[in-house]
C-alpha cells in the first residue's frame, strides 16, 4: 500500500511537472507572439518613417526634431553622463583603464560633445569630478560645434558646483576663448550669473581686461543684457573698464542706454562724469544714442547728471534735439526743451554743404533700408500666409477624395441589392419560356435598361472603389488629376443610378400610372442634367481662370524690374490656393 501510495505521488508529480512544462510551452507561444506583434510594429514604424521622409522630401518641408539621445550618436558614456549615473560612469570608466579610457572621455558625438561637455551642461559636478581624474587639460578644453568647450558650456548654464570641480582640477581652463574670442566670464557676464562671474573675477581679475573680437568688453555686454549685478560686480573689480570702447568707438555706457535699465546707466556714470562727453566713431555720445533709440528715461536720467553737454553735435551736424526731431519722438523733443536743448542751427554753426550732403545721403540709406525691411517683413507674412492656404488646399483635396470614397461604396451597394429585389419577384416552379429564379418582369424593356444601367454604376463605383484603395498619391498635382478623373466617374455613377432607377419605375407603377414614370423621368433629368451642367460650367470656369494666371506668370517672369518681382509674393495669394471654392 505505501509502494502503491509512493507511486501515485510520483504520477502525482510527474502530472504536475507534465503541467507546468505545458504552462511553459504556452508561455514561450505567448512570449513568441509578442515578438512577433514587435516585429510587425517595428516594421509599421520604419514604414511610417520612411513615408513621412518621403513626405518632407516631396514636399520641400523637412522639418527637425528634438533627437533622442541615442539618435545624436551618443556612446554608452554620453548616455550615462547625460542622466548623471555617477554609477555607471565609474563602472565604465574603471573597466577601460588607461589610454582606453582617455579615448571614450574624447569620443565626440555628432554634435561635437564629449562625456564631460554633456555632464557639465546638465550640471552633474559629482560626474565632472569622476571624469577629471582620466583627463587631461588637452582633453578637458575639446570644443563641440557650437565653439563651447565644457568650462564655457558650464558658465552658460550657470552650474556653479561644475565650475569649481574644473578650476579645482584645470586652473587654466579659465583663459579659454571661443571662435569669437570670448571667455568664460564673458559668456557668463551675458548671461547675468553673477555668482559665476565672482567666482572667475576671483580665480583671475585679469580676465576682465579680455575684449571679444568686435572689441566689446565683458561690461559692454552685461550693460546691454541689463544685468545690473554683473555691472556693479565689473566695475568694483576694475573701475576703469568703464571708459574703454569698441570697435565702433561705443563705451559700456552707449551700451547701457540702448536698453531700459536706468540703473545701470547710473553705476556706469558714477565712476567717471567724463564718460558722458565721450564719442563713438560717428561722433555720437550717449545722449545721442539715447535720443536715437527712443529711450526717454534713460535721455531724463543723463540730462539729470549735472555737467552734461546736451548740444554736443556729432560728425553729422546732429544735436540730441534734432535727432530727437529727426525721428519723431514728441516727448522725448519737450524733455529735451525743457531741460534747455537746442537744435543745431540755433548754435550759430550751420552745417557745411559736404555734412548736408552727407546727411541726405544718410537720410535716403534710412528710408531705403527701412522701406527694404518692410518689404521683407511683408513677404515673410504672405509666405506665411501661402503656406496655411496650402494646407487648406490640400485638407481640401483629401477631403474631396474621402467623400467620393464613402459615395462609391454606397452606390456600389445599392446598386449590388438593387438587381436582386426587383419588383415582381422571381420564378419558382420551372414553365415553359422561363426557368428557376428568372425575374417575371426580365423580359420587359425597361428592366432590360435597368440591368444596364445598374450595371455600369455599380463596376464605375467599384473601380472607383478599387483606384482609392491601391493608389497612394503624395504629390499635389498628381492628386489634383486624380481627384479629377474619380468626380467625372463618380458623376457617370449618378448618372447611370439615377437612369437605372428611372427606367425600374416604368414597371413599378403600372400601366395605368404610367404618368408618374414620366413625372420621375421630368425631375429626375432636369435635377441631374442642371447639376452636372453647372458642375461642367464651373470646371471651364476655373481653366480658364487657371490659364489666365498661368499666362500672367509667363509674362511676368520676362521682367527683371523689382516692383514684378514684388509682385511675385502677392501672385501667391491671387492663385488658385486664395480660392474659396472651385471645380475639378
Amino acid at each position: 500500500m505505501e509502494r502503491q501510495q509512493s507511486f501515485r505521488g510520483v504520477d502525482a508529480s510527474q502530472a504536475h511537472s507534465r503541467g507546468a512544462m505545458e504552462k511553459q510551452q504556452s508561455f514561450r507561444g505567448l512570449m513568441e507572439k509578442q515578438k512577433s506583434f514587435r516585429g510587425l510594429m517595428e516594421k509599421q514604424k520604419s514604414f511610417r518613417i520612411v513615408m513621412e521622409k518621403q513626405l518632407s522630401f516631396r514636399g520641400g518641408e523637412r522639418k527637425k526634431s528634438k533627437d533622442s539621445p541615442g539618435k545624436r550618436g551618443d556612446s554608452p558614456l554620453h548616455l550615462a553622463a547625460r542622466a548623471g549615473n555617477l554609477s555607471r560612469v565609474r563602472e565604465i570608466l574603471q573597466n577601460n583603464d588607461g589610454d582606453k579610457a582617455k579615448e571614450l572621455l574624447a569620443n565626440q558625438n555628432q554634435e561635437g560633445e564629449t562625456p564631460l561637455y554633456v555632464a557639465a551642461e546638465n550640471g552633474h559636478a559629482l560626474v565632472v569630478g569622476a571624469m577629471l581624474k582620466h583627463l587631461d587639460l588637452q582633453t578637458a578644453s575639446i570644443a563641440s560645434r557650437n565653439g563651447y568647450d565644457p568650462f564655457h558650456i558650464a558658465a552658460k548654464q550657470g552650474h556653479l558646483e561644475v565650475l569649481k570641480e574644473l578650476l579645482h582640477v584645470f586652473p587654466n581652463l579659465a583663459m579659454t576663448t571661443d571662435h569669437s574670442n570670448s571667455t568664460a566670464l564673458h559668456t557668463a557676464a551675458t548671461q547675468g550669473h553673477i555668482d559665476v562671474v565672482n567666482l572667475l573675477l576671483e580665480t583671475d581679475s585679469n580676465l576682465i581686461k579680455i575684449a571679444r573680437n568686435n572689441g566689446k568688453t565683458i561690461l559692454h555686454s552685461a550693460a546691454r543684457m541689463g544685468h545690473l549685478e554683473v555691472v556693479k560686480s565689473l566695475l568694483n573689480k576694475d573701475p576703469s573698464t568703464g571708459s574703454r570702447t569698441d570697435k565702433k568707438g561705443q563705451t559700456a555706457l552707449h551700451m547701457a542706454v540702448k536698453g531700459q535699465n536706468e540703473e545701470i546707466v547710473l553705476e556706469l556714470i558714477k565712476p567717471d562724469l567724463a564718460v558722458l562727453s565721450l564719442e563713438d566713431n560717428k561722433g555720437n555720445t550717449a545722449l545721442h544714442i539715447a535720443t536715437k533709440k527712443g529711450r526717454i528715461q534713460n535721455a531724463r536720467c543723463l540730462l539729470s547728471v549735472e555737467g552734461i553737454n546736451m548740444n554736443t553735435m556729432n560728425k553729422a551736424g546732429e544735436t540730441p534735439l534734432d535727432i530727437a526731431e529727426k525721428y519723431g519722438t514728441p516727448e522725448l523733443v519737450s524733455v529735451l526743451r525743457e531741460a534747455g536743448a537746442t537744435n543745431s542751427k540755433d548754435q550759430g554753426k550751420p552745417p557745411t554743404a559736404a555734412k548736408q550732403l552727407k546727411q541726405t545721403v544718410s537720410d535716403i540709406k534710412h528710408d531705403v533700408q527701412s522701406q527694404l525691411q518692410q518689404t521683407h517683413q511683408t513677404g515673410v507674412r504672405v509666405q506665411k500666409i501661402a503656406k496655411k492656404l496650402k494646407k487648406l488646399h490640400i485638407s481640401g483635396l483629401n477631403n474631396a477624395i474621402n467623400s467620393a470614397t464613402v459615395v462609391a461604396v454606397l452606390i456600389a451597394t445599392v446598386a449590388f441589392a438593387a438587381i436582386f429585389t426587383v419588383p415582381g419577384q422571381y420564378v419558382e416552379e420551372k414553365t415553359n419560356g422561363s426557368s428557376l429564379g428568372q425575374a417575371h418582369i426580365a423580359n420587359k424593356p425597361a428592366f432590360i435598361i435597368f440591368v444596364l444601367f445598374d450595371s455600369l454604376a455599380l463596376f464605375i463605383s467599384l473601380a472607383v472603389v478599387v483606384v482609392q484603395t491601391s493608389v497612394v498619391v503624395i504629390e499635389q498635382k498628381a492628386k489634383r488629376q486624380l481627384v479629377f478623373v474619380i468626380n467625372k466617374l463618380m458623376w457617370l455613377a449618378c448618372l447611370f443610378i439615377s437612369a437605372a432607377f428611372i427606367s425600374l419605375a416604368y414597371v413599378v407603377v403600372g400601366s395605368q400610372a404610367q404618368w408618374l414614370a414620366v413625372s420621375a423621368t421630368v425631375i429626375g433629368c432636369t435635377i441631374m442634367l442642371t447639376t452636372i451642367g453647372s458642375m461642367c460650367y464651373c470646371v471651364i470656369l476655373n481653366r480658364m481662370d487657371e490659364t489666365k494666371q498661368r499666362n500672367i506668370r509667363k509674362a511676368e517672369s520676362r521682367s527683371r524690374s523689382f516692383s514684378v518681382s514684388m509682385a511675385s509674393d502677392t501672385e501667391i495669394l491671387n492663385s488658385e490656393y486664395y480660392k474659396r471654392m472651385y471645380a475639378l
